[in-house]
């Protein structure tokens, strides 16, 4: 599908206007021919806006004919677009929808050399409602195969990286394919600056807005109308951690949501309710505790705890698989720093740094 050679001249015929970018000799030209039944559209983009983000990202010239692909640069930055260009013809070919998104991080795996971004994109996760949900980054790839792969996988990052949601797509998919018989979902009731008790209504009323986006993901994946019945029938079940005391949960996925609000105590007896052909995913962030009083997160405890203990697998997720708004990884990166510094200077003292988040 490509070609490259030396590229001693002038491009002819170039669809971008943009003069070349790399200078000097060590200048090469490639060739990408796109297969004829593929839309030329859907690899550029309406109005080449999936053409603008690669000729941003790269500094090689890329020149349009037919369907017909000219890149021209360094040895380098030319491999890279053949190959980026030979990987977007691949997700359309497995069903993918090409977006910007899409793109940019196509060129951040490829740049970074961890995966194929075709392997990773096209991975088909869960069909639900006209949608697929699939992972968006290696390192949510690399999280759902251990999903698949172990008993009890922990999902620990900053939000937005997909932690929960794609565990109740594993979820919902083990449900469907009957690989287990239900689903429990559960979370921690910890205040987060507000006051459980001074909720109107009654103790359930008061523990449902804790659940709230665990209802809201299910939402996401079935059909609303089902979602009572199913809970009617015990398939699935939504509650606080504190209804887990005293049971043995077989044949179930269960999903241990903001486990950074457990105790030690409770992270101990929610895992030990673990029972035959079920599995676990334990969800959490630690730089978003809640806990009153300075208490230890039961989240923080286990990873030295259960670290080496065969078929449990720790999946550690960054601001670089953050799925929202740009601007999220961004500020996740900024709180980092500002911790970073503020710490320092009580390290060097020998003092304690101020709880805050």
């Amino acid at each position: 599908m490509s070609e490259s050679h030396e590229n001693r001249g002038a491009p002819v015929g170039a669809h971008s206007s943009q003069a070349p970018r790399t200078k000097g000799p060590s200048r090469t030209q490639a060739k990408v021919v796109i297969p004829d039944e593929h839309s030329m559209v859907t690899i550029l983009g309406s109005r080449d806006e999936l053409l603008r983000v690669i000729e941003g990202a790269f500094q090689a010239d890329v020149h349009v004919r037919g369907n017909e692909i000219t890149i021209s640069g360094s040895p380098e930055e030319s491999g890279l677009v053949v190959r980026l260009f030979e990987e977007m013809v691949e997700l359309v070919r497995s069903g993918a929808q090409l977006t910007t998104d899409a793109v940019e991080r196509s060129i951040a795996m490829l740049r970074m050399s961890t995966a194929r971004p075709a392997d990773v994109l096209s991975l088909d996760i869960l069909s639900s409602r006209g949608r697929t949900i699939r992972p968006k980054t290696v390192n949510q790839k690399r999280y759902v195969d251990a999903i698949d792969r172990h008993t009890i996988v922990f999902g620990i990052g900053p939000a937005g990286t997909g932690k929960t949601y794609l565990a109740m797509a594993k979820a919902v998919k083990a449900l469907q394919a009957k690989e287990v018989n239900r689903i429990i979902l559960t979370r921690p009731a910890v205040e987060a600056g507000e006051r459980l008790g001074f909720l109107p209504g009654t103790l359930y009323e008061k523990i449902d807005p804790y659940l709230r986006p665990l209802y809201d993901a299910l939402h996401d994946m079935l059909d609303p109308d089902s979602i009572p019945r199913l809970m009617a029938a015990g398939t699935i079940e939504v509650a606080p951690l504190a209804y887990m005391r005293g049971r043995t949960l077989n044949d179930a996925f269960i999903i241990l949501d903001e486990a950074q609000n457990t105790s030690p105590e409770q992270m101990k007896m929610f895992l030990t309710r673990l029972g035959f052909g079920a599995k676990i995913v334990v969800t959490g962030d630690v730089t978003q505790i809640d806990l009153p009083g300075g208490q230890q997160s039961g989240l923080k405890v286990v990873q030295d705890i259960l670290d080496g203990v065969p078929d449990i697998h720790f999946s550690r997720l960054t601001s670089a698989d953050v799925v929202r708004h740009k601007l999220v990884s961004d500020i996740i990166d900024a709180y980092s720093r500002y911790d970073l510094a503020t710490a320092e200077p009580h390290a060097i003292k020998g003092g304690k740094r101020p709880r805050g988040r």
